[in-house]
């Protein structure tokens, strides 16, 4: 992932260690669970490898609705879709699974342990269908004109320079590719970092009209977050 504050890491982490991050809004108990933080790349602390259990939990499919959000952006068996900040790749891996052997899934990430942590999964769930793709903050370097859907999948709030970033991924959309943009909702419950630290969809939707992308659709995604949906 490209960073995570650690605020926000530290009440992800709280909602876990408490077990609240299954049903919403229960208040999470205290914990001292604190992720790791590394500077790899960019200006920003970049979220470690080594704490990929805090962002995987097994109720994670549950809350998120994964089925939902892909049934929403339309991808099916044979789409070629792109994962922007993939971390470990757990998102990814839903995405394999719903485009078969006939898709792609590009898990793009920044950080080179990240790429070697979505290589090593790739091996042990033996899929085919995801490459690892090492982008920067503003290039995720993906093949031009090429995919049928993107997700950045909680990790907007963190991205650096949003405007380029998404200039870049409209031009390796096909005509009429999407963009999903899935995050956490105002209020702080569940899940997620901390309510201040929560990206407003109006932020998103600024900087993905200044990269000359439209918006087509926005979806609540109860209990705890919203997808956005873009097209050239």
């Amino acid at each position: 992932m490209r960073s995570l504050k650690p605020l926000g890491l530290l009440a992800w982490a709280i909602c876990i260690g408490a077990g609240a991050c299954s049903a919403p809004p229960a208040e999470p108990s205290a914990s001292s669970a604190k992720p790791a933080l590394t500077t790899e790349t960019g200006k920003h602390a970049l979220f470690s490898a080594f704490d990929l259990s805090l962002l995987e939990t097994p109720d994670r499919n549950q809350w998120q609705r994964t089925d939902d959000i892909l049934d929403d952006l339309k991808i099916a068996d044979g789409s070629v879709v792109a994962d922007i900040a993939a971390g470990g790749g757990w998102f990814s891996v839903q995405l394999a699974r719903r485009v078969g052997p006939a898709g792609i899934v590009y898990a793009e990430e920044i950080q080179s342990s990240m790429i070697e942590t979505i290589s090593l999964r790739i091996r042990k769930e033996n899929l085919t269908n995801i490459k690892p793709v090492l982008g920067t903050p503003t290039d995720p370097h993906l093949p031009g004109d090429s995919v049928d859907a993107v997700v950045i999948v909680n990790a907007f709030a963190d991205i650096e320079a949003p405007v380029p970033l998404l200039a870049n991924i409209r031009q390796a959309m096909k005509e009429r590719g999407v963009l999903g943009v899935i995050d956490f909702t105002a209020g702080g419950g569940g899940p997620g970092p901390d309510a201040n630290e929560r990206v407003a969809p109006e932020t998103i939707i600024t900087a993905a009209e200044a990269a000359n992308l439209r918006l087509i659709a926005r979806h609540p995604v109860p209990p705890f977050e919203f997808l956005l949906i873009f097209g050239k």
